[in-house]
């Protein structure tokens, strides 16, 4: 999906306006219309877009002021929010909408008294640590108050601390607002070790102020792990996912392969902290009653070629976590848990791999580095069969007339964004975004098999399609590219009239070097503004098997640039320059 499109604009118009904006074509509306907001709508944004259209020949106010407009009578401007409600109403000839915005504070509410700030107590969730590791308590209360902790047989002073930034969501950046912002709640915090196997219960928090005091309990239990008795998981999700930290807003790792084992260091919640540091949620795993903490040795190691692709198998006592790094030309695998006994490496001359170089990096951590015969990789695949991990590396495709517009021989995939009753961003007339991704994707398809191509793709109607079974296709089919179309829309605190342009999303390094050439190839040949390239934990570009990049094409939420998305002729410039960029970087990483 669509860079922004939860984020804000996106999530508000499409829950309030399904039924009506499915039915609604790109021409020119003759009466009042207004996209986005919805009737009622709250938001933490300090501004608020709305995103309308009416007769050209009309005048439209909002809230007494005439507001500009494109050509064709769209509009999108912002106007500033207070605090609390805010009351718009938008009126053309005969017509008026009323519009009520709710603002809500995004930041701690400091309290009042002897008490401390809602939802501020932490832990704020069961966790269990290892002996002699911090046990770390916060809570928001006044300032020059007394707070203390209670757990187990110990009273812990929890201190002001110096004021800690708030940091902006990351969807900030993509309205060049990400900076931190300073916060004047007073935050009591304290640390405690313990070298104590045991359970310790919930934690009771007290805070005195003035003469009167207050007693709370936390919503967490703390324990302490016996490193004697840790528990071993298995895990069952077919790619477990792997993040830094307890919880989805940590960023993700390389997922662990269905049957990678590994002991539990900690727990937070639904969380397990894993022996080689990663967090997962425990759904994706079950526990191996009376299992020893794993390691594993590993001896030969042998590769064989198939049909576009070398599998390299390591053969290992017991599945061990693993990580993958992607650099031109290199791609480095590291085994966690793992000591080497390697005296013999088979490898015969490979149209991908030149050399395989490894060492122990740490008593346990074992890396291979595979030193490729191209800058450019096409794409990789981890599994485990038993207790051998098989990696599958992509050979790059063998495209004939490279040297002009063939793609003879390519596989590509698209995948138009959303569908179904999944509308994605709407332009000021409510015209939806799945139906311009799946128009200019037809288009695409075209003109990629008149060149030679061949194309495949995920829905070739309006139909509603989740994102694993989009993932699930580009990891079954393999093809050489993959690109999900869409087009852009930006969270409540973005400007709808002054943003516009191309944009690219990718996220395997193998997928960077075609999403900055694609983008620079469209902006330039076509003079279309630069939104720009960034890298992005997006479903439809996380997966692996190809290089797979997310089009954000132009601002559905632009009231001159929707013009320009919805004109067929333009959307055939479009399709020609896409084909044409693919085709040029092609030829570019086959030199």
């Amino acid at each position: 999906m669509g860079s922004a499109k939860n984020l804000g604009y996106g999530l508000g118009g499409a829950i309030a306006m399904v039924g009506m904006s499915a039915m609604i074509s790109p021409a020119q509306a003759e009466s009042l219309f207004l996209a986005y907001p919805p009737k009622e709508h709250q938001t933490t944004a300090e501004q608020i877009f709305f995103i309308g259209t009416a007769s050209p020949q009309e005048k439209v106010s909002i809230n007494g002021k005439e507001i500009q407009r494109s050509p064709a009578g769209h509009f999108a401007p912002s106007f500033p929010l207070r605090l609390g409600d805010n009351d718009f109403v938008v009126r053309s000839v005969g017509e008026e909408i009323r519009v009520r915005v709710t603002r809500q504070s995004d930041r701690p509410v400091i309290p009042t008294g002897a008490n401390f700030a809602k939802d501020s107590l932490t832990p704020a969730r069961d966790i269990a640590r290892l002996p002699e590791e911090p046990i770390c308590f916060s809570a928001i209360a006044p300032p020059n108050a007394r707070v203390i902790v209670k757990v187990g047989d110990l009273e812990l002073p929890l201190t002001p601390q110096m004021p800690i930034a708030q940091l902006p969501p990351n969807s900030a950046v993509l309205t060049s607002q990400n900076q931190p912002r300073s916060t004047t709640a007073t935050r009591y915090q304290g640390c405690v070790t313990s070298d104590r196997p045991g359970n310790f219960g919930i934690p009771e928090f007290q805070v005195s102020l003035n003469g009167a005091t207050h007693t709370q309990p936390g919503t967490g239990a703390i324990a302490v792990l016996s490193p004697r008795e840790l528990d071993v998981i298995e895990v069952t999700a077919s790619e477990g996912v792997a993040r830094t930290g307890p919880g989805t807003d940590y960023s993700r790792l390389t997922p662990l392969p269905r049957g990678t084992r590994a002991s539990i260091i900690g727990r937070e919640g639904e969380w397990l902290r894993l022996d080689y540091g990663a967090w997962i949620k425990e759904s994706e795993t079950r526990l191996i009653p009376g299992s020893i903490p794993p390691q594993s040795n590993i001896r030969s190691i042998s590769s064989h070629q198939g049909q576009g692709e070398t599998e390299i198998v390591f053969p290992l006592e017991i599945p061990v976590p693993v990580s993958v790094k992607q650099e031109d030309g290199i791609f480095t695998l590291t085994l966690y848990n793992t000591i080497a006994q390697t005296d013999t490496i088979w490898i015969d001359d490979d149209p991908l791999i030149k050399r395989l170089d490894w060492q122990q990096i740490t008593p346990t951590q074992l890396e291979y580095q595979f030193v490729l015969k191209t800058q450019q990789q096409w794409g990789f695949a981890l599994r485990y069969e038993g207790t051998s991990l098989i990696l599958t590396l992509r050979h790059p495709p063998k495209v004939s007339g490279r040297s002009g517009e063939s793609l003879q021989g390519m596989r590509i995939l698209l995948d138009p964004g959303h569908g179904g009753t999944e509308l994605g961003a709407r332009g000021p007339n409510g015209y939806p975004e799945k139906a311009v991704n799946l128009q200019v994707s037809q288009r695409l398809k075209a003109e990629l098999e008149g060149r030679g191509a061949t194309v495949y793709m995920t829905r070739e109607s309006d139909v509603e399609l989740g994102l694993r079974e989009r993932m699930d296709a580009i990891a079954n089919l393999k093809p050489d590219l993959a690109f999900s179309v869409h087009y852009n829309a930006l969270p409540d605190s973005g400007d709808a009239v002054n943003t516009a342009g191309v944009g690219m999303f990718w996220y395997h390094p193998q997928a960077q070097d075609l999403a900055v050439f694609l983008h620079n190839y469209l902006v330039e040949n076509l003079e279309r503004p630069s939104y720009g390239v960034f890298w992005n934990n997006l479903a439809l570009t996380r997966p692996h098997a190809a290089p797979a990049i997310l089009l954000e094409l132009g601002f559905m939420i632009n009231p001159t640039e929707f013009e320009w998305i919805v004109s067929p002729q333009e959307q055939e410039k479009l399709v020609r320059a896409i084909a044409d960029g693919i085709a040029d970087w092609l030829q570019k990483v086959s030199q």
